[in-house]
């Protein structure tokens, strides 16, 4: 079931919030990503983007930052808060796209546990483009508003501990 977005009340206390974005199923991506950018900024964040080839790629720059982040400590401004990966994989008439799916999920996971930086996972394995208009382009569903609201979330959770 589709969860309605809602306009929130997060501020950020710094940090950076890095998103990467496939550049495949751009129209799609590029809704969540703008979506994403200013609820990001809402919150009075600082925004990184960067554009990858297609959803395969997005684990290993995710796990490149990650690891940069945690292992080359900069200024608390500089650190990265939480990193937001978007994508939309449409399913076809082979298991391609669940094999994508599957590893994209499976390799964020990791980053996210093993480098303790929230890694958002809105990389959307979906059936149809009806089903990618409706939660990457609708604002009342929006897939980017809501990665940069946990963002942000998380961002304070991991702040707390």
């Amino acid at each position: 079931m589709l969860r309605t977005n809602r306009k929130s009340s997060l501020k950020t206390n710094g940090g950076q919030f890095v998103i990467i974005a496939s550049k495949y199923n751009a129209k799609y991506v590029d809704a969540m990503l703008n979506a994403a950018r200013a609820e990001l900024k809402r919150a009075g964040a600082s925004v990184k983007v960067i554009r990858v080839p297609g959803a395969f790629e997005i684990p290993v720059v995710a796990a490149t930052l990650a690891k940069k982040s945690v292992m080359q400590p900069a200024a608390p401004e500089a650190k990265v808060s939480a990193i937001i990966c978007l994508g939309v994989i449409l399913r076809g008439q082979t298991v391609h796209a669940e094999h994508i799916g599957r590893a994209v999920t499976d390799m964020l996971a990791g980053v996210s546990v093993h480098c303790q930086i929230p890694v958002i996972h809105e990389v959307l394995l979906l059936e149809n483009e009806e089903q990618a208009r409706v939660r990457c382009m609708a604002k009342k569903f929006n897939r980017g508003m809501e990665a940069a609201q946990t963002a942000l979330e998380m961002a304070g959770v991991m702040n707390s501990l």
